[in-house]
């Protein structure tokens, strides 16, 4: 009898310490994203992200060789993206553009086109919402996203905070907020890319601007298993109230 109370009293405790560790979890990811959501603008200011547009330039090390490249992106919610890349790899000039529109999407290299299909068009919003989330983080409040607490580690030599977040999709990633300011500044996660296998994927951001009243990182550094892979700078980036419904449509 001793033993099975015992054994009933564990039970108990165990229940009341996990329920309070639980809370203590929520409590951490509520302050975390509270407070970067308040760096970089407010969720007033970033609720108003409905739809927008950001130029970019930079170089990507392609076979141990950068080649600069610049892109233009249109997106609006996380199921619709314009996006469009030119490049000039071993002196031949190229265009890519892609495009997702809900439950539908295209991607046009130089005159070949091509629909995507079902896998290819859950790769494409994958990284849409990877790209999104840092910018806005309010989709993180959606039921589709589950986070907990991932930890500390050092980010430029400063201390950020990890939130491990599963996306609607099934998949991790993880996304660290600088301690002090609460701006994200890295994230890692698995990533493919048109043509590649999957591979792990570290970004940092960084120099963080004001466009319309909110912040965004304007230099922003991946890392390919480690190697260094892409860097990029953000030269414009504009809230829009619409987007012209051609947008998203077939590229031609």
């Amino acid at each position: 009898m001793r033993r099975f109370l015992s054994a009933v009293l564990v039970m108990a405790l165990g229940t009341g310490v996990a329920g309070s560790v639980r809370a203590a979890e929520d409590g951490d990811v509520k302050a975390i994203l509270d407070k970067a959501i308040k760096a970089l603008g407010g969720e007033a200011k970033l609720n108003k992200i409905k739809a927008a547009t950001s130029k970019g330039k930079g170089k990507i090390n392609i076979g141990g060789t950068e080649n600069e490249f610049s892109t233009q992106t249109t997106v609006q919610g996380l199921d619709h993206v314009r996006s469009e890349f030119q490049s000039e790899i071993m002196g031949n000039k190229f265009k890519a553009v892609t495009v997702v529109a809900g439950d539908k999407g295209w991607r046009k290299f130089g005159d070949d086109e091509m629909e995507l299909d079902k896998d290819e068009l859950a790769n494409e919003k994958r990284n849409l919402y990877l790209q999104l989330i840092p910018v806005t983080l309010l989709p993180l409040k959606e039921k589709g996203f589950k986070i907990k607490p991932a930890g500390e580690e050092k980010v430029s030599g400063k201390a950020a905070v990890g939130l491990k977040i599963t996306g609607p999709d099934g998949k991790d990633f993880t996304l660290y907020f600088d301690k002090e300011s609460g701006l994200p500044v890295k994230q890692v996660a698995k990533v493919r890319y048109p043509m590649s296998e999957e591979f792990t994927q570290e970004t940092t951001f960084a120099n963080y601007k004001e466009f319309q009243g909110i912040k965004r990182a304007t230099k922003l550094e991946s890392k390919r298993e480690g190697e260094k892979f892409l860097e990029q700078q953000i030269t414009s980036f504009k809230v829009l109230d619409k987007v012209d419904p051609k947008t998203f449509a077939k590229p031609e």
